[in-house]
């Protein structure tokens, strides 16, 4: 087995409109990348941090409180100096804690020599995103270590569900520089829903789903509605509803925000009209005094990998 693995780690747009907390997807080219060294010291360092400022103490950051945990619970006699350059920075809505998580939990576990299995690395995964924002959710880490399209059915007992991706489909994003941290993004939603947009919503899910593996683009163009999260977090990110309408009205089959936010995705079929999406929605904020990033990609069907 080899002393030390380099890994990356997608970014991912998670919710998917209707599906918070349980729909995610992997998106291609963008995420972090990780080396993970054995040391005969008997501990985790984090010896290097590029592209954010984390900090290195392995009790704040999620990547140390993950790999310490993997190592003590396999009972490793070694320790691990592990690197981290961030693709994308924290609190953009494209899973950047995800990224880094599962990133962990798959290079740990390449160097214990494959002790646990995918749903035992969402699991350590999930530890994670509970450091980074008080909460374990898994629809981020899940799209990180499984690729492309998935559905956490799920948490206890923890069951993902990975579903097609059409050909043929494009995911357009749009990062105002600002951040929303995922915990107050969550305080902001309400606890208690109406039965008829709860209804709705969860018939959303299920087209989707279906819409997914039939590579059905009008159903899915028909399921992208979000009636329970998108109206609450949406009033957090400047001009939302103009960036959205401007997507749609170029074509995309839907927009909504991704993850927690402030970053907007836009699904579009096919690459000509995913770029005149990406037009439409740059030449929408270009214009708003935010400065912003904006980026086209297509669906991964690989997670989390070794390079």
């Amino acid at each position: 087995m080899p002393k030390s693995v380099k890994i990356f780690s997608p970014a991912t747009v998670a919710n998917l409109s209707c599906g918070f907390d349980t729909l995610g997807v992997a998106l291609d080219g963008k995420g972090d990348t990780m080396i993970f060294t054995k040391t005969d010291k008997n501990k985790v360092v984090i010896t290097k941090i590029k592209g954010a400022n984390l900090p290195y103490d392995i009790n704040q950051n999620l990547v140390g409180v993950i790999a310490q945990k993997m190592l003590n619970e396999s009972k490793a006699d070694f320790g691990l100096d592990i690197e981290i350059y961030k693709g994308f920075i924290p609190g953009s809505g494209l899973g950047s804690s995800a990224a880094s998580a599962a990133g962990t939990a798959f290079g740990v576990n390449v160097l214990l020599e494959g002790r646990f299995n995918t749903l035992e690395l969402v699991n350590y995964a999930r530890l994670g995103e509970e450091v980074a924002c008080g909460s374990p959710i898994a629809d981020n880490v899940s799209a990180a270590i499984y690729g492309g399209f998935v559905l956490v059915r799920s948490t206890d007992p923890l069951d993902v569900i990975s579903l097609p991706v059409p050909d043929d489909l494009f995911i357009t994003a749009l990062h105002p520089q600002i951040e929303i941290k995922t915990e107050d993004a969550r305080t902001i939603l309400p606890t208690k829903v109406p039965l008829k947009d709860a209804i709705n919503q969860w018939a959303n899910v299920g087209a989707l789903v279906s819409a997914l593996y039939s590579s059905d683009y009008q159903l899915l163009q028909r399921a992208l509605k979000d009636y329970i999260v998108e109206p609450y977090r949406k009033q957090l990110i400047p001009h939302f509803d103009d960036l959205k309408k401007a997507a749609l009205q170029a074509g995309a089959l839907g927009a909504g925000i991704s993850g927690a936010g402030p970053t907007i995705f836009a699904l579009s079929k096919g690459e000509k009209l995913s770029y005149e999406v990406l037009e439409a929605m740059g030449q929408s904020y270009k214009n708003k005094g935010i400065d912003f990033n904006i980026f086209n990609s297509k669906i991964s069907t690989k997670g989390v990998r070794l390079i």
